[in-house]
C-alpha cells in the first residue's frame, strides 16, 4: 500500500489551528452522512466550535451530497466561503470538487485507483489512501465494505488533523450502547484508518485541531427539533402536517417530545393528537377547527404547503383563530430545490390568501429562537386571535448548530388572550364577538361550552357585525377592516423586537438582516471594519410587523443594506411597503444559490458597493 505524494510547485501550504474548512464530497446513499456527523462531533468534544452543512440531493439514492464543517475556535457560526481541505469520495463531482479548494489546501482522496496527473492541481497537496483496498482485504460484505471506508477515512483524519481518536471511540460508545457487535466493527474501523495513517502518511499538514475550551454550555441541535420542542413548551396539544421536505422532521421531533411530556405518568393517557392528513389542505383544516376550539394547534410545512393553505389561512385571519405555522424555507417556486435553503416566502406568508390580509412573521437566527419563537408564536395567537408564521428555513432547521441553552420554566404561565368566561357572561358583561372595547383592535371570545345559554356566536368565513351577525353592509365591513389593522399595529409591540448593533464610530451606512443570514452577518461586520474600514449599523429583525424602531434606524441613515436570501429582494419590497421609505436608500444585498449565505460573500458585495460610491 502507498501514499500519493504531494506534487511539486506548491509555494505555500495552508496553515491553520482550530480554524479551517473540511469539506466531504459523497454518494448519497452510501452512509457517508452519520460518518461525517461523527467527525464533527468529535471536534466538538475537543472544545472546539464547529458549523457542519449537509448539502443533498432531493433525487434518488447515487447522487452526489456534500457535508462542509467549519472548525473555528473563534466560534463563527456561518460560512465561510472557500475550502482548505477536500475530502474527494465522488467521481462524478472530482473535477468540480478539486477545483474548489483553494491555493494550498490539501485533497484527501481513495488512491486505489490511480488517476491521470491532468485530475490534480500542482497548487494544492494531495493524499491519497487506497480506501477501497484496505476495506476489502478486510471485509467480505459489499456493503460493510461501503460503511466502513467512511469510517476508515474518519479514521485516517483524526490521525492527520490531531482529533483524538479516543473521543471518536467515546461517541460510538454513546451511539452502539448495548450493541456491541456494532461498536466493535466500528472501533475496528476507526484503527484501520489510524494505523495506516500512522505508517503511511507521515507528512505533515498544515490543519490541525487543538484542544480548546470554547464551547462553554452551549448545545448542538437542529431548528426543527429545537422549534417542535417549544411547541411543546409553548403548550401545544395538537398537531396536523403532511410531510415535505424540509419540515417534516417538526412533527416527527413533537411526536417525539410528547410520548416524553404529554403522557399522564398514572394512567398512560397521551394528552395530544397528531394527525398526519392526506394533504396540506387538510391539516391546516385541522388546526384552525382545534384553534376555534381552544387548543393550542400547530402545523408545519414549506412554501409549496403554504400556498395550498391559503385560503385557509384566510379564514382563520378574517374569523380571528389562532393557529401557529411553522414555515422551514427552501428553494422555488413550485417544487423547485427541496433540499436547498432560501428566505423566500416572506410575502406570500405576509401577505397570505385573497382580499386584504396581514399576518405575524417571526425570524428566529438560530435553534435557539426557533425555541424561543415557536412557544413565543402560540401565545401571540391566542393573543391576537390569528394566524403566526415562524420563518425559518432549511439552514436552521436541519442543520445541527451550536447555540445557548434553551430555558424551562415549568411555571410559565399561557398567555390565552381575551377570553370571557362563564362568570363574566353570567354576570352580563356584554359580549361582541368582533367588537373593539379596548382600543388595540382585538376582540373578545369565548371558547365552545363556556356558557349555557351565552357566549354564543356563528363563526363564518362572510361579513358580519361586530355581533357576529351576518351583513354585507360597508359601514360593518370597513369597521372590521379597520379593525383588523389596528390589531395589526398592536402586533407590532408584542412580537419579539429587533437587535440592534451599533459601530464603533458614527456611520451614514446601516445594515438590515434577519433569519440564516445571522450568524455571517456577524461575521461580515466584524471583517468589514477591520479588513475594509467600513463601518455600519446594524440591526437584525426578529419580526413582523415592524416595529416603531425599525422606521427610526432607517431614517438615521442614508443607505441601508438589506441581507436576504432570495431573489426578488422581499424584505426590501415589505420594509418599502409597509414604511414607505424611499427604495433609493435601501441597497439588495441578495443570495439565492441555494446554499447558506457566506460571511465572504457579504463581505465582498458590501465593499464592492461602498468602494463604487466613493470612487
Amino acid at each position: 500500500m502507498s501514499a500519493t505524494l504531494p506534487p511539486k510547485g506548491i509555494v505555500r501550504q495552508i496553515e491553520a489551528v482550530n480554524d479551517f474548512v473540511i469539506k466531504f464530497a459523497n454518494v448519497n446513499g452510501s452512509g457517508s452522512a452519520s460518518a461525517n456527523e461523527l467527525f464533527a462531533k468529535a471536534i466538538l468534544r475537543m472544545g472546539v466550535p464547529v458549523s457542519p452543512r449537509n448539502i443533498f440531493p432531493s433525487n434518488i439514492q447515487g447522487l452526489p451530497t456534500w457535508y462542509e464543517v467549519r472548525v473555528t475556535e473563534a466560534g463563527h457560526l456561518g460560512r465561510r466561503g472557500g475550502t482548505d481541505m477536500m475530502v474527494a469520495m465522488n467521481p462524478q463531482t472530482w473535477d468540480a470538487d478539486v477545483a474548489e479548494l483553494a491555493p494550498g489546501g490539501y485533497l484527501f482522496y481513495d488512491s486505489t485507483r490511480a488517476l491521470p496527473p491532468s485530475k490534480f492541481r500542482d497548487d494544492i497537496r494531495v493524499i491519497g489512501m487506497p480506501l477501497t483496498e484496505i476495506c476489502n482485504a478486510v471485509y467480505q460484505d459489499p456493503r460493510q465494505r461501503q460503511l466502513f471506508k467512511n469510517i476508515v477515512y474518519v479514521g485516517a483524519l483524526a490521525v492527520l488533523l490531531g482529533i483524538e481518536p479516543e473521543v471518536v471511540e467515546k461517541l460510538f460508545g454513546e451511539q452502539y450502547k448495548g450493541k456491541e457487535r456494532l461498536l466493535a466493527s466500528n472501533v475496528q474501523a476507526l484503527h484501520l484508518g489510524c494505523d495506516f495513517a500512522r505508517e503511511h502518511l507521515r507528512e505533515p499538514i498544515g490543519l490541525k485541531v487543538r484542544r480548546a475550551d470554547k464551547v462553554g454550555d452551549r448545545i448542538f441541535v437542529d431548528g426543527n427539533s429545537a422549534a417542535a420542542l417549544g411547541c411543546v413548551y409553548g403548550g401545544a396539544t395538537v398537531a396536523a402536517w403532511y410531510p415535505i421536505t424540509p419540515s417534516s422532521s417538526v412533527a416527527e421531533a413533537f411526536q417525539k417530545y410528547c410520548s416524553k411530556f404529554r403522557v399522564d405518568a398514572a394512567t398512560g393517557q397521551q394528552r395530544f393528537a397528531i394527525v398526519q392528513a392526506e394533504d396540506e389542505i387538510a391539516s391546516i383544516g385541522m388546526v384552525v377547527g382545534a384553534g376555534w376550539n381552544g387548543a393550542r394547534a400547530f402545523t408545519a410545512t414549506s412554501g409549496p404547503g403554504i400556498s395550498l393553505m391559503s385560503e385557509f389561512i384566510g379564514l382563520a385571519y378574517f374569523a380571528e383563530i389562532p393557529v401557529t405555522l411553522i414555515n422551514v424555507q427552501r428553494g422555488g417556486p413550485s417544487t423547485g430545490m427541496p433540499t436547498r435553503t432560501q428566505q423566500a416566502d416572506i410575502l406570500a406568508c405576509a401577505y397570505a390568501s385573497h382580499g386584504d390580509t396581514k399576518h405575524v412573521l417571526l425570524f428566529p437566527e438560530d435553534p435557539h429562537e426557533c425555541f424561543e419563537h415557536a412557544a413565543a408564536a402560540l401565545d401571540l395567537a391566542d393573543r391576537l386571535q390569528t394566524p403566526v408564521f415562524v420563518m425559518t428555513d432549511l439552514d436552521i432547521g436541519m442543520n445541527q448548530r451550536l447555540c445557548a441553552p434553551f430555558a424551562w420554566d415549568d411555571s410559565r404561565a399561557y398567555d390565552r388572550g381575551k377570553v370571557m368566561t362563564a362568570e363574566e357572561l353570567e354576570a352580563g358583561r356584554d359580549f361582541g364577538r368582533y367588537k373593539d372595547v379596548d382600543g388595540d383592535g382585538i376582540p373578545w371570545r369565548t371558547l365552545p361550552g363556556t356558557h349555557p345559554t351565552k357566549g354564543s356566536y356563528f363563526t363564518r368565513g362572510t361579513t358580519r357585525d361586530a355581533y357576529a351577525r351576518y351583513s354585507e353592509r360597508g359601514p360593518d365591513y370597513i369597521y372590521n377592516m379597520e379593525r383588523l389593522l389596528r390589531k395589526f399595529r398592536t402586533a407590532a409591540s408584542l412580537v419579539p423586537q429587533p437587535v440592534v448593533r451599533l459601530a464603533a464610530e458614527k456611520t451614514p451606512l446601516g445594515v438590515i438582516y434577519f433569519g440564516s443570514t445571522s450568524p455571517a452577518m456577524h461575521e461580515a461586520l466584524d471583517a468589514l471594519r477591520e479588513e475594509r474600514g467600513i463601518h455600519l449599523d446594524a440591526m437584525r429583525l426578529r419580526a413582523f410587523p415592524f416595529p416603531d424602531s425599525v422606521a427610526r434606524f432607517l431614517s438615521q441613515h442614508e443607505q441601508v443594506f438589506v441581507v436576504e436570501q432570495n431573489r426578488d429582494a422581499q424584505m426590501h419590497s415589505l420594509l418599502v411597503n409597509e414604511l414607505d421609505v424611499d427604495p433609493a436608500r435601501l441597497v439588495r444585498v441578495l443570495h439565492f444559490d441555494g446554499t447558506p449565505i457566506t460571511a465572504r460573500f457579504i463581505t465582498d458585495t458590501i465593499s464592492q458597493h461602498v468602494n463604487q460610491e466613493r470612487a
